[in-house]
């Protein structure tokens, strides 16, 4: 499965710079308002220590890490959801995506101007939010406008769910309460699956710090925005996106290196992704072979035959087991063959709910 995150935030706090840093793109990073004209989609293979270990292994043609595509939009400014700055056109880039990675300016450089003239993360997030609840709130007054008669007249069950559904959304962003606090049932979210509603998504907290404040303790502004995120249970992930830009140009012993000199054991890249994975509820499986090693995303609760579908439809149409053995399992043996002896590699049913590091080869005919 595909996950997706839009980059969002304010002019000149780091938003293209990090783009770069994920994509390993040189896209135009500069000291303005506005230099992403159009919206850019980079995509990063997502590092996982177990992957590696497991192309030493079996040593396969190729080996296939899962994927992780990031939309970097332009900066969002005051006004953006009723066209200031370059309007909320963009806004529609971010609907697509499954998470919502806001960058807070968390330094102070007097070289590198701030839209808003002085720093204040909160402010940003506000602003930011608002822009973001605007836009939603524009879209569900115009589904109001006509599920409302249509409801009302033909009483139909689905149509009056979503106009209550909607009327309970606008209730609670007229309130500054974005969806994703609002206690939607299931029935509910569903009724709401197709409007890709923005305050909806889940959202990590980037703070952007400065390059002499990684391994430091934290500074008042990366304080101000946990206090923040923490009132909506939302994550932040601290981390210099200068810095991260350049390890992206370094060889894997230079990284480490310079990861060391700051007191660092991941790059913040790192935990951003794994960060994004927790918060959405991801793991992931692998399949194996000489042919080829590869990791695949899937969501926590998902069985074995829906599993198999990541890979292709066929799998899951002509499901009929799925031969497992743990990540943990093999290396603990040394071998696919010790797992096998020692009875650890088994067969399971199409309900079987995939763990993550889950070693899976799926029997199927179609």
């Amino acid at each position: 499965m595909s996950l997706k995150a839009g980059i969002v935030g304010l002019p000149n706090v780091g938003k293209s710079t990090l783009f770069n840093a994920i994509t390993k793109q040189n896209i135009l990073a500069a000291n303005y308002p506005f230099a992403t004209i159009e919206p850019n989609v980079g995509v990063v293979m997502v590092p996982d220590k177990r992957l590696d270990l497991l192309n030493q292994m079996y040593k396969p043609t190729r080996c296939i890490p899962t994927s992780y595509e990031f939309t970097d939009i332009a900066g969002l400014v005051k006004g953006a959801s009723q066209g200031e700055g370059l309007g909320n056109q963009f806004l529609s880039h971010i609907r697509e995506t499954d998470a919502i990675v806001e960058v807070v300016r968390c330094f102070d450089h007097g070289q590198i101007i701030h839209v808003e003239g002085e720093i204040d993360p909160i402010r940003d997030i506000e602003t930011v939010n608002l822009e973001l609840a605007i836009a939603d709130l524009e879209s569900i007054n115009t589904r109001l406008e006509r599920v409302s008669k249509k409801a009302r007249t033909t009483k139909d069950k689905n149509d009056l769910l979503e106009l209550t559904t909607l009327e309970k959304a606008k209730k609670a962003l007229e309130e500054s309460i974005p969806l994703r606090l609002v206690p939607f049932t299931k029935e509910e979210l569903d009724s709401l699956k197709s409007f890709q509603f923005l305050t909806l998504k889940p959202i990590i907290y980037l703070a952007n710090i400065a390059e002499n404040e990684l391994g430091k303790e934290k500074n008042k502004y990366v304080k101000q925005v946990e206090e923040y995120a923490q009132k909506e249970n939302a994550k932040v992930v601290p981390l210099c996106c200068k810095v991260e830009a350049d390890l992206c140009e370094l060889e894997e012993t230079e990284k480490q290196e310079l990861l060391s000199m700051y007191g660092l054991e991941e790059s913040g890249l790192n935990n951003l992704i794994q960060a994004t994975y927790d918060l959405l509820g991801l793991a992931t499986y692998f399949t194996v072979g000489k042919d080829e090693v590869r990791a695949w995303t899937f969501k926590k609760g998902m069985n074995a035959k829906q599993c198999a579908g990541i890979i292709h439809t066929d799998f899951e149409k002509g499901f009929i087991k799925a031969e497992v053995m743990s990540y943990t399992d093999l290396v603990e043996a040394g071998s696919e063959l010790k797992v096998k002896e020692k009875g650890k590699s088994r067969l399971e049913g199409k309900d079987y709910l995939m763990q993550d590091g889950d070693i899976c080869l799926f029997r199927f005919n179609v």
